[in-house]
């Protein structure tokens, strides 16, 4: 199982269009429903930095967002629409809660 936290800081001006491709994202997720993926996505106060949060647990190993036209059309552009860039980090779960 493979676990994931990405931060980023989107341009002020960009932060309804990230919530756009966002929200598509999701809309397919819930029409597909892929196996082994666990996924969240989270903005912070300031409106701005975001975190998305995914687990990967299929038997292959491949993450399913890989094979999403959303996450693609997300994924295309992201880096235009940030001040920070994505910061991808691979985390190992200490203990959780109902998450």
């Amino acid at each position: 199982m493979k676990r994931v936290i990405v931060r980023y800081r989107v341009k002020p001006e960009c932060a309804e269009e990230n919530r756009q491709f966002v929200e598509k994202v999701y809309a397919e997720l819930n029409q597909t429903n892929p196996a082994g993926l666990r996924y969240a996505t989270f903005r912070g106060s300031d409106g701005v930095t975001h975190f998305h949060i995914a687990t990967v647990d299929t038997p292959d190993g491949k993450n399913p967002l890989n094979q999403s036209p959303a996450f693609a059309a997300f994924s295309a552009a992201v880096r235009d629409r940030c001040d920070e860039p994505p910061v991808a980090m691979e985390v190992e779960e200490l203990g959780s809660y109902n998450f």
